[in-house]
């Protein structure tokens, strides 16, 4: 079950980060009800995982319009599943015109469920794993100008070393950055918008 909270609704003409597409529905619900929203859901977390993976090199926008075709083609991002993916059903993926047909990031999704598993092995989820990284509690940055933004940090650093090294793959240092921004590892919403303070009130 999704530890996301309700949000509270906007207001009507609502202050946004500037990142925001207003004429997305789409990135207008992402923004508004999951960005920075500290995240425990151990399928959504590694569904993001994936998705800001397939982003490289590609908008967020892009992903996020084709999210509902990737579930589908991932059956709901069932780890165990998709580590069982053999030719066959690669031959597929890279003929569906509702994911990126990119054979590389095709492969880090198979790649990226073994891994998920031998670190349940372990004992741990990604959930344990992620989090101790900021002890638990989110990081809250003051975002005033997007140059304030940053694309990665020591810790993004740190957090793809180690998931590289757990054979984790498109998990280079900004992706992961933007990872964490998306499960709200870190709340890096401007301090302007209205969902700044609401989820500085969820990581409290």
């Amino acid at each position: 079950m999704s530890s996301q909270p309700t949000p509270s609704a906007a207001p009507a003409r609502p202050t946004r980060c500037g990142w925001v597409n207003p004429a997305n529905p789409r990135y207008l619900a992402y923004h508004d009800e999951e960005w920075g929203v500290p995240c425990h859901d151990e399928v959504r977390l590694f569904e993001m995982l994936n998705l800001e993976g397939a982003q490289a090199g590609l908008s967020w926008e892009t992903i996020l319009n084709k999210r509902e075709s990737y579930r589908a083609a991932f059956d709901g991002w069932d780890a165990v599943k998709i580590a069982a993916y053999g030719p066959d059903k690669v031959a597929r993926l890279l003929q569906d015109p509702g994911i990126v047909r990119n054979r590389l990031k095709v492969a880090a999704a198979i790649a990226n469920a073994q891994a998920y598993l031998r670190l349940r092995d372990e004992g741990q989820t990604l959930d344990s794993f992620l989090w101790a990284y900021v002890d638990g509690n989110p990081l809250c940055n003051r975002i005033v100008a997007p140059g304030d933004r940053p694309a990665r940090t020591a810790l993004s650093d740190r957090l793809s070393k180690d998931l590289g090294k757990r054979r984790f793959k498109f998990v280079g240092s900004t992706i992961v950055y933007a990872y964490m921004q998306g499960i709200g590892m870190v709340n890096d919403h401007d301090l302007a918008c209205f969902r700044q303070r609401e989820c500085a009130r969820l990581g409290a």
